[in-house]
């Protein structure tokens, strides 16, 4: 079984910068894809960030591309998200997850295991 946890969060003003981390404990993930999703409150899960097996791949939405970045330690077995310039719109709760060995990177119903999260306000 696998168990994710994130921390990191936190409040923040307008133009801040937080770091997310994402721990996995159970069994190595080295060999999946990971991701990071968010939730804001009334709005449903949104694919922000994912990063290949060896983190030589990444993907963004749009909304986060130039902003915030991804990278994993496969030794630590965790999972960063690097979020700068940080706007109220990125106000939600910030989960990561393992991706299964197919289907879209973008899309939730491909991830098994996903953690808590970790909730991030961005103030004005």
């Amino acid at each position: 079984q696998v168990q994710l946890v994130e921390s990191g969060g936190g409040l923040v003003q307008t133009g801040g910068s937080l770091r997310l981390s994402c721990v996995a404990s159970g069994r190595t993930l080295s060999s999946n894809y990971m991701g990071w999703f968010r939730q804001a409150p009334g709005k449903e899960r949104e694919f922000v960030a994912s990063i290949s097996e060896a983190g030589g791949i990444t993907y963004y939405a749009d909304s986060v591309r130039g902003r915030f970045t991804i990278s994993r330690d496969n030794v630590k077995n965790t999972v960063y998200l690097q979020m700068n310039s940080l706007k109220p719109e990125d106000t939600a709760v910030y989960v990561c997850a393992v991706k299964r060995t197919y289907g879209s990177t973008l899309n939730s119903m491909n991830y098994d295991y996903w953690g808590q999260g970790t909730q991030v306000t961005v103030s004005s």
